[in-house]
């Protein structure tokens, strides 16, 4: 019963997406504003249907009705109920099912919140929205059905993919699905502000939170994606320049180039065609990504679909979107004119520029990286790769590139600067990240990328810091406070420069983490029995025992090993090589010790002989860096987005 209600919300939808798409049009061409306000309550009707549809799935997960054919392929009566409740976006139908749903939430939620702020553009939000609903809801409905029946259905499912039987699963699908469908609504009201001949800054200020939070959300699942890569696929690494990481990464680069982008035209009324630009591409990575997962076209650990016609469809949409995006961008162009213009490159608005070109060159980078053997198999026989040389020689340097330029903004004013100021602001900060460059190959980092970006971090650090103090101490002689009161009223004032900064602070972490973890990790592979032991930098590891343990739905071959270092506690590790119940293939259980200053990784591989066993042993230094560091980052936005309005807001 839940999956016919499931499927008949689903229908309703579907049909109130048309409606959606078209009542605006109608109450816009003959000014009746009935249609555009069925056009809102619409919005809100789709939104409660397909949380209806998903909570139908959802619940044919929890009764274990195998009569549903996605619910039988993708769950078993052993599976846990944790992974029952959450299996819904364990395949490619539900999962796109969840796409839908969410982007029906946020569409909701707009028509709410902007409904009475922005009467000129809301009809033209919901028309785009419900163009876009309606297209992921015909691939639902018609191509991609979790809803479908069995004729006879199995006593048991066939459980879900065992690599998926994880809390990544759980958590790092809706935080990336929050992230690529939340550009749908800055990128509605872009385009709303282009029909409607408004293309100043008005609909970057309605989108700004939006455009943070859809940010924000992509950099959690990216990072959620990389340490569960980390810790359950048992290869020591966190990011293989996968080409469905690599779909994910593009949106990334370019929706952080719009955020920084956006500042200048707020400021100075400049990079209005850029800006516009920007979002829809980053909109449209947002869409390849789903093309790229779901089409079939790519031979990856995270690449659900192998069904064509549904990424030939896929790809038409996203085609039909890209004409419509940039045939209107073109045809407003003479309407975005920009009277002012940069007036030196020393200053802040050059600088920008400057990041953004290195933004939208790192994803191009990898957007060739991940489409050049696709375009080679599609012309011809032949079957090529992209691999981590290509995206680390050519990546790293626009990295080393973008940190500089992060240097400079806190310091660098806006319009102009005499270079003779530029030589007394920076002079401080270029010396003491050329003497960490110096320095580093002294502390043993010896490879050159290392060693200038530890100088970058250095530099960066100091620039930010200086900026910090600086404008601690006026605000202490200004308003008489304290140096506690000066700094809180200073970040709590300015929200999003503050944010920015401690997002800059996350990312120096992370890329302390980078060099640490890329340039120093050890791996030892060797053979183990019961009682002996080996060294890795200062630990020492003993094999104790070998074990068998269970739980509901698997079996595990578990290794006792006893870890020490001087001055530390004795640790125990218990690595494991799992089989599942309802499927033969074998899983890794990474055993992990993680500290500020290095990860301990042990991988337990196949029995060799009578009582000895293969192992892969890992040092990582400073991996633990890149979770914290990105921890920070996300804090910064959401302290971002805590600041209010910076332009008063025009009536229509």
């Amino acid at each position: 019963m839940w999956i016919e209600i499931a499927h008949f919300s689903t229908l309703i939808a579907l049909m109130l997406a048309a409606l959606l798409l078209i009542a605006p049009l109608i109450g816009v061409r003959w000014q009746r504003v009935v249609w555009i306000r069925v056009a809102r309550q619409a919005a809100f009707m789709i939104c409660a249907l397909l949380t209806l549809a998903s909570a139908g799935l959802i619940a044919s997960f929890l009764n274990h009705d195998f009569s549903v054919k996605y619910v039988a392929e993708h769950a078993s009566l052993k599976l846990p109920v944790f992974y029952l409740a959450t299996a819904m976006w364990g395949g490619h139908e539900g999962s796109l099912l969840l796409w839908t749903w969410m982007l029906s939430l946020f569409v909701a939620i707009a028509a709410w919140k902007h409904w009475k702020t922005h009467p000129v553009s809301m009809p033209w939000v919901l028309s785009i929205n419900g163009g876009l609903l309606l297209g992921f809801l015909l691939l639902v409905v018609f191509l991609s059905s979790p809803f479908e029946r069995l004729l006879s259905p199995p006593a048991d499912g066939r459980d879900l993919n065992p690599l998926l039987q994880d809390p990544g699963m759980v958590f790092h699908p809706p935080f990336l699905y929050m992230g690529y469908v939340g550009f749908a609504i800055p990128y509605a009201f872009a385009m709303a502000a282009l029909i409607t001949s408004q293309g100043d800054s008005e609909w970057i200020l309605a989108t700004r939170r939006w455009t943070l939070f859809s940010w924000a959300m992509l950099t959690i699942g990216i990072v959620f994606g990389a340490y569960w890569a980390y810790y359950e696929l048992g290869w020591g690494g966190y990011w293989a320049w996968d080409p469905v990481e690599n779909a994910s990464f593009m949106p990334w680069l370019t929706g952080l180039a719009f955020l920084h982008s956006v500042m200048v035209q707020e400021r100075r009324r400049m990079f209005k065609t850029w800006n516009l630009f920007l979002i829809i591409t980053t909109f449209a990575l947002s869409l390849l990504g789903t093309f790229l997962v779901r089409s079939g076209v790519l031979s990856s650990v995270h690449a659900f679909a192998t069904d064509p016609g549904r990424g030939v469809y896929i790809l038409i949409f996203m085609s039909a979107l890209l004409l419509f995006s940039f045939g209107l961008l073109t045809a407003k162009s003479d309407q975005l004119r920009e009277t002012p213009q940069l007036e030196s490159p020393w200053s802040k608005e050059f600088s920008f520029l400057i990041n953004n070109l290195f933004l939208v060159a790192g994803a191009c980078t990898v957007l060739l990286g991940t489409l050049y053997p696709l375009a080679i198999e599609t012309l011809s026989t032949a079957k090529v790769s992209v691999g981590a040389p290509y995206y680390n020689k050519v990546f790293i340097p626009i990295m080393l590139g973008m940190l500089a330029l992060m240097g400079l903004g806190p310091l660098i004013p806006w319009q102009r600067a005499s270079l003779a100021k530029l030589r007394q602001e920076f002079l401080p900060a270029g010396i003491i990240g050329l003497l960490g460059m110096v320095v580093a190959p002294l502390i043993g980092i010896n490879h050159l990328s290392g060693a200038i970006a530890t100088g970058l971090i250095l530099f960066v650090g100091t620039t930010h810091l200086t900026d910090l103090l600086r404008n601690t101490k006026t605000r202490m002689s200004r308003e008489s406070l304290t140096a506690p009161g000066a700094f809180l009223r200073l970040v709590t004032r300015n929200k999003r420069r503050y944010g920015g900064m401690l997002v800059h602070l996350g990312t120096l972490v992370m890329v302390a983490g980078f060099v640490g973890s890329g340039l120093f990790q050890e791996e030892r592979d060797l053979f183990l029995a019961k009682g002996d032991s080996m060294r890795i930098g200062s630990w020492s590891l003993t094999l104790e025992s070998m074990e068998k343990t269970a739980r509901r739905n698997w079996q595990a071959d578990e290794a006792v090993i006893r870890a020490e270092r001087p001055g530390e506690a004795t640790l125990t590790l218990r690595p494991q090589k799992r089989v599942y119940s309802e499927n033969s293939q074998p899983t890794t259980e990474a055993a992990i010790h993680s500290s500020w200053r290095e990860d301990l990784y042990v991988v337990l591989g196949d029995g060799v002989k009578d009582g000895v066993w293969a192992f892969r042993i890992y040092r990582t230094p400073l991996v633990a860096w890149i979770w914290v560091g990105s921890g920070i980052m996300v804090v910064g936005v959401f302290w971002a987005m805590l600041q209010g309005r910076r332009l008063q807001r025009r009536a229509p």
